[in-house]
């Protein structure tokens, strides 16, 4: 059981917590092609509890490295950035949208995907194993997706039009790769 206290090893305890996000991601968007929205929803928050213990454990044990920074972006990018996208895509534009709008529902759709991989591809590059910045640059795809769950809401619950959540997303999308500075909890 040393390899889950050994920063070398892809499978230390921080990692596994990476691999329960990645998994719990990739639940989510099975459910999501079952429009089954709220076990994907559910799934995609435990995606979320597990992206911020690795984290923690990795630097309270010492495991950071660069195989667990580039896992981790890939957890959030299919967390964060790609499972959102795909239920707002399934849940609110496929029935609200039709002809040259559901086109440029994709478009904006692809648009955000593009702007959550540049912001984790830029993050990475700037990133050094078991630094951690006061504040990100940006605003970081985790917060970036709680803010689609919000648009999300709000349209499910009648609350804004399908064509607000548009709007959201360009300027969520936007605010991923802006100068917006954002305190690193």
């Amino acid at each position: 059981m040393r390899f889950l206290f050994t920063p070398s090893s892809h499978f230390n305890l921080a990692n596994l917590f990476t691999f329960v996000n990645i998994t719990a991601g990739l639940c989510a968007t099975y459910f999501i092609t079952q429009n089954n929205f709220f076990v994907a929803i559910i799934l995609a928050w435990i995606g979320g509890a597990f992206d911020i213990f690795d984290g923690k454990i990795a630097r309270k044990y010492k495991l950071s490295n660069e195989f667990g920074i580039q896992l981790d972006s890939f957890a959030d990018f299919l967390s964060f950035v790609l499972v959102p996208v795909f239920l707002i895509f399934q849940a609110i534009y496929i029935n609200s949208f039709e002809g040259i709008s559901i086109i440029l529902a994709a478009i904006i759709s692809i648009y955000y995907v593009i702007s959550g991989l540049r912001r984790l591809i830029q993050f990475n590059i700037n990133s050094d194993a078991g630094e951690v910045a006061k504040y990100f640059v940006g605003v970081p795809t985790p917060l970036g997706a709680i803010l689609l769950w919000l648009a999300y809401l709000a349209s499910a619950y009648s609350l804004i039009p399908a064509f607000a959540v548009l709007i959201f997303m360009i300027i969520i999308g936007w605010s991923l790769n802006s100068k917006v500075k954002v305190p690193h909890p």
